[in-house]
């Protein structure tokens, strides 16, 4: 007697492609409900890496997450442990999107980047890097941003396609940072489309206000004449504790240190103002 056994192959290309949303917050609860929803539509999952936020960062997610069954909040202890949350899509069909607590994305351009990669349009490319206004003030009532652009900055976009490469693994200092990229055979780190070159600010469906040199938590307190040097998670993590101590020494004697590698890559070329409408309506 034989048997029979029906079997089902699945294309490659019928398998249906994710975005997964990998979140990495501390302390910035002035934006974080807005970052979430303006890229909320654009991925199947959103993961919030929270790294011991202290404002209320945590509790806005929490809220966010009731309503947004795609939000998965995720506290970890520190910044490395961001990227293990990813390393078990490497060789699927996903897509990993960064984002910071600083990064507002314009939602309507998210949905047509989402159709586009959805379709395949990027199969062969494997990383998108978009548009940026680096800005310096951000007024929502009044509609406008003033800042610098990608380019002549550079772009901070982060997407990935995952598909493209075999593992990830550490040692990561967060997501998507360091590492060794093991790439299938066939590609490599070369097949970038660096989108904000080629597509103007106006024209660019992929793009982001870049909040780096404001203000993201009810914690922080404002400093005349300090504005923009509000560091980041890898700039306290590349802080020990000498460095912290003669830092809080210089500024308890009025001696101000300025971040000034975020000022090379982020105020090259003219100052200008675009409007924020897309980004917060």
């Amino acid at each position: 007697m034989g048997f029979y056994c029906e079997v089902t192959i699945i294309a490659e290309s019928t398998i249906v492609t994710n975005i997964i949303g990998i979140v990495l917050v501390k302390n910035e609860d002035l934006f974080i409900e807005r970052v979430l929803k303006n890229s909320i539509e654009f991925c199947d999952e959103i993961i919030v890496a929270d790294n011991l936020s202290t404002d209320e960062t945590r509790s806005k997610v929490k809220r966010l997450q009731a309503q947004y069954p795609s939000i998965r909040y995720q506290a970890i202890e520190s910044p490395s442990q961001s990227h293990d949350l990813i390393t078990a899509y490497a060789g699927t069909k996903t897509w990993i999107f960064a984002v910071d607590g600083d990064e507002l994305y314009d939602p309507a351009g998210l949905a047509l980047l989402r159709g586009k990669i959805v379709a395949g349009e990027y199969d062969k490319h494997w990383m998108l890097l978009g548009n940026a206004l680096n800005c310096l003030d951000l007024n929502i009532e009044r509609g406008y941003a003033r800042g610098y652009l990608a380019p002549p900055c550079r772009s901070m976009t982060k997407l990935y396609n995952f598909s493209m490469i075999e593992s990830w693994d550490g040692p990561c200092p967060e997501r998507l940072h360091g590492g060794e990229v093991i790439f299938k055979k066939g590609y490599d780190n070369s097949l970038r489309f660096e989108m904000y070159k080629d597509i103007s600010w106006e024209d660019a469906y992929f793009r982001c206000l870049h909040l780096c040199f404001i203000r993201r938590s009810s914690l922080e307190k404002v400093v005349a004449g300090d504005e923009g040097n509000r560091k980041n998670i890898s700039d306290l993590l590349g802080e020990g504790i000498l460095a912290r101590v003669k830092s809080r020494c210089l500024q308890f004697i009025g001696i101000k240190q300025h971040s000034s590698w975020k000022k090379d890559k982020y105020m090259r070329g003219q100052l200008v103002e675009k409007s924020v409408v897309p980004f917060v309506c």
